[in-house]
């Protein structure tokens, strides 16, 4: 068996896609979630935001990388390349965005805040460890850092949530 070609512009696209998807999803519905909204208005808050901010990333990938391309080459490229980084990016964000919102489909309230904080933690360390084993940089480290890193943005999710009020 062949070991897996290590791309950088995939690994980049899984990695970034996963972690930004995880980190402003939970961000985003733990910072509406502090303020006890109905749990349909969080699922499809997730949902909306998740497929739009995919399609984003996957655009900023495809013509960041283009870009890249164009650059190196000094000629316009077929983009091949380019579509191919921006699906694993897509692809990408869209699964790790339905982690945090798994637990709102069975909790609400607290609970589902919670759960899907910690759901997520868990998936950025996990994120992490592989990134680091791939890498072969101290997954460990890797791991904490990812956590950390994760942690502070869905903070900041959280202290907007519970700052800001209209109404």
């Amino acid at each position: 068996m062949k070991p897996l070609k290590r791309d950088p512009l995939y690994l980049r696209n899984v990695i970034f896609g996963i972690e930004d998807s995880l980190v402003s999803t939970v961000g985003l519905l733990s910072g509406i979630a502090v303020e006890s909204i109905p749990y349909k208005t969080i699922l499809l808050t997730g949902t909306v935001y998740i497929v739009v901010e995919a399609f984003s990333m996957a655009v900023g990938s495809f013509l960041s990388e283009e870009s890249a391309e164009e650059y190196q080459v000094k000629r316009e490229v077929t983009g091949s390349r380019a579509v191919s980084g921006a699906v694993v990016m897509f692809v990408s964000f869209v699964i790790a965005g339905f982690i945090p919102v798994l637990p709102y489909l069975f909790l609400s309230g607290s609970p589902g805040l919670y759960s899907s904080i910690a759901l997520s933690l868990l998936a950025l360390f996990i994120l992490g460890y592989v990134n680091g084993r791939i890498s072969k940089i101290k997954p460990w480290r890797r791991s904490l850092r990812m956590v950390l890193l994760g942690g502070c943005a869905i903070l900041v999710g959280v202290l907007v949530g519970r700052s800001v009020r209209f109404g």
